[in-house]
């Protein structure tokens, strides 16, 4: 018998990094479905549900404690069925239970842990708990063996608990719809100015999150409400974090968060959403200010996730871990020697003071690089750019970080829009490129034979029946590269998937979307998130993408739909709408004057200067449809009006609406510009 066979449990047939990870604990770990549930029926044992992500650090520390200890197995094994799930693949599952876990304990995160019945009705739920009881804090083994003196005891108690606990989490949370306002957008301003940390940027206290659909709702807010000051904030929040340690000042991309209100200290993973939504929103603070410190941010991020995250076949990589060697930040982080012994006495000693390396450094005895104390941080600085090369290539010597090497079509989606809008804004083909390449890899990889999208992809296997951000995220995409592009088949595809996902997840009485589709496994609860967490929740981004693909065709079954969409969600911010910038953007385009662009064009070098003209400024209001030889056939398929916008004698056209109102079509790039520095 081989040593797989001796020591692996059945995770080992998983797909899953965070899974695999897991196969070899002592634990009995079984994955979530049948098997499990049955098993704990015919044993009448409860459930032992834990929850995380291969990159989590407090995941790494519970299991190094606790599922790699043999008596913490021995327990489980003995009174338990254990349970571990991958939240990236199940967010559904995550979603259930960290609604039970914040409602039975006021607070959530991961490593998640439940407990329930045979039948899901949870009674009992934390986060990460040590192998002992100590210093305050409840031991696994003490819960676990409480816990199993109750079920013998107690059963009726304890299904009581769960009952009672479905019955709260089944009540419904709906509103009734109203119409968006001016005023909730006020209101979330308000609440941003309030919390707003005037000295080092961000909201609220630590840990800070970058959170950049915040700080794309106030970049809106400004213009349209003419705030000077909500733009202020997010300037300096976006300034703060890439001076901090949360961004890799030596291979570009951010941590997850910070730990500190400074920005100093990140959590050191990296996840491929962060740094997805931060390149958008760099690349949005760039074109409106001109700032080329945004450009650099958004170029060196775009190049680490080209570098590091990107697979053979174009897909996008998941996350990044923080921990190397069993301790984290050790792959980030540096001493003033090492760096002189690398770039010799005199780069070293330069390099080391535009980064504020000290001898005492500034976490755990090492240096992470941080601008916070340099006043000349936003200098364009050809030699530190030089230097951060070499010692880039150092870094990359020192033991590899793991890598979760899964690629998820929401996050994946989410990547597609930045290299699209990098390539809208800065106009290097490669970035178009990337879009694309990845774009294909989710219709090859992650879309199974009916067209249906799928979860998750990893050696050679996709898995999982796609959820409403799937098709809300890679409708996203699908919009940003049409509107890099100006081929068709991008918008056939977004219409394609915006129906599905409006005939899978739509919830006809009540409004919005639910999270699972109504032909997926039904859980104990079946969510409709709304609220903006880490990203922006599916129904935010659906809400967006109606009201984009209602301004693209002129379509009155689109408009009545977004505007549908567009109500339930303003019920939905519950009083605090700060917590739904995304869907707070997707209102505006209801509440301020939108532009409507179609162009006439008939060369490439017409369609990069339409490009060039558009980037010139930010307007996030403004909808362009571009109208080609090669794709107008299929556009007035897809759009029949689009027959009616020609060229101007053989000239580059333009039909410009704004507000239901339109001007004479007129010709000239000039006269383009112009419009648009009147806006």
């Amino acid at each position: 018998m081989s040593i797989v066979e001796k020591t692996a449990n059945r995770l080992i047939h998983e797909k899953s990094p965070y899974l695999l990870q897991h196969a070899y604990n002592p634990v009995d770990w079984y994955p979530w479905g049948d098997e499990a549930f049955k098993k704990a029926q015919a044993e009448d044992k409860p459930v032992f549900l834990s929850v995380g992500y291969s990159t989590c650090h407090w995941c790494h520390v519970m299991e190094n404690e606790s599922f790699e200890d043999e008596q913490v197995a021995r327990v489980l094994r003995e009174g338990f069925i254990a349970v571990k799930v991958d939240k990236e693949e199940r967010p559904d599952i995550d979603a259930v239970y960290m609604e039970v876990t914040q409602t039975l304990t006021g607070g959530g995160g991961w490593p998640m842990t439940v407990i329930m019945t045979p039948d899901q009705k949870p009674f009992f739920a934390g986060t990460y708990f040590p192998k002992t009881s100590g210093y305050g804090r409840h031991g696994i083994i003490d819960i676990l063996r409480e816990v199993n003196s109750r079920w013998k005891a107690d059963r009726d108690g304890l299904e009581s608990i769960g009952d009672a606990l479905i019955s709260r989490l089944s009540v419904s949370h709906e509103f009734e719809n109203i119409e968006p306002t001016n005023a909730l957008m006020r209101q979330a301003y308000k609440y941003f100015d309030k919390a707003f940390d005037e000295r080092d940027g961000g909201f609220g206290r630590a840990p800070k999150f970058p959170s950049p659909h915040n700080l794309m709702f106030l970049l809106r807010y400004g213009i349209h409400e003419n705030v000077p000051r909500a733009i202020a904030m997010a300037e300096k929040t976006l300034e703060q974090m890439f001076r901090g340690g949360m961004y890799d000042h030596i291979g570009g991309g951010f941590s997850r968060y910070s730990v500190d209100a400074r920005w100093e200290i990140p959590h050191f993973e990296k996840m491929l959403y962060d740094n997805a939504l931060l390149t958008i929103t760099y690349l949005e603070a760039y074109q409106l200010t001109g700032r080329e410190l945004y450009r650099h941010v958004a170029e060196n991020t775009l190049a680490y996730i080209t570098r590091e995250m990107t697979g053979p076949d174009g897909e996008f990589y998941s996350a990044q871990d923080a921990d190397s060697d069993g301790r984290e930040g050790l792959y980030y982080v540096w001493k003033p020697e090492e760096i002189r012994q690398i770039l010799g006495s005199n780069d070293g000693t330069y390099w080391s003071g535009w980064y504020g390396m000290t001898k005492h450094g500034n976490f755990e005895g090492d240096n992470i690089p941080t601008l916070l104390n340099n006043l000349n941080y936003a200098d364009v600085n050809t030699r530190i750019r030089q230097l951060n090369e070499k010692l880039l290539a150092y870094r990359s010597t020192r033991v590899k970080l793991h890598k979760d090497d899964k690629a998820l079509t929401s996050w994946n989606s989410m990547m597609i829009a930045a290299f699209a809008t990098a390539y809208t804004t800065l106009g290097k083909p490669e970035y178009l490129q990337s879009a694309k390449n990845a774009e294909l890899f989710v219709r090859q990889k992650l879309t199974d034979s009916a067209g249906n999208l799928r979860v998750s992809y990893r050696d050679g296997v996709a898995q999982g029946s796609g959820f409403l951000d799937d098709y809300a995220y890679f409708t996203w995409a699908l919009l940003t590269l049409f509107d890099a592009s100006g081929e068709a088949p991008y918008l056939e595809s977004a219409i394609a998937h915006a129906e599905a996902m409006t005939r899978l997840f739509a919830d006809e009485k009540g409004g919005g979307f639910y999270m699972y589709s109504h032909n997926a496994e039904s859980l104990i609860t079946r969510p409709k998130e709304t609220y903006d967490g880490a990203v922006p929740s599916g129904n935010s981004v659906a809400a967006f993408n109606l009201r984009k693909l209602a301004a693209i065709t002129g379509s009155r079954e689109w408009e009545d739909v977004s505007l549908r969409q567009l109500e339930f969600m303003a019920a939905q911010t519950g009083g605090f709408p700060a917590s739904h910038s995304f869907s707070n953007i997707a209102m505006m385009t209801a509440l301020y004057p939108q532009i409507n662009l179609i162009c006439a064009v008939s060369s490439a070098d017409d369609i990069e200067q339409l490009r060039d003209s558009r980037a010139r400024k930010f307007l996030p209001e403004l909808t362009t449809v571009l109208i080609t030889p090669e794709n107008s056939k299929s556009l007035r398929r897809i759009i029949p009006p689009a027959a009616d916008y020609t060229q101007i004698e053989r000239e580059p056209t333009f039909y410009l609406c704004r507000d239901n109102t339109c001007s004479m079509p007129f010709t000239g790039f000039a006269n383009l510009e112009e419009a648009f520095e009147q806006m």
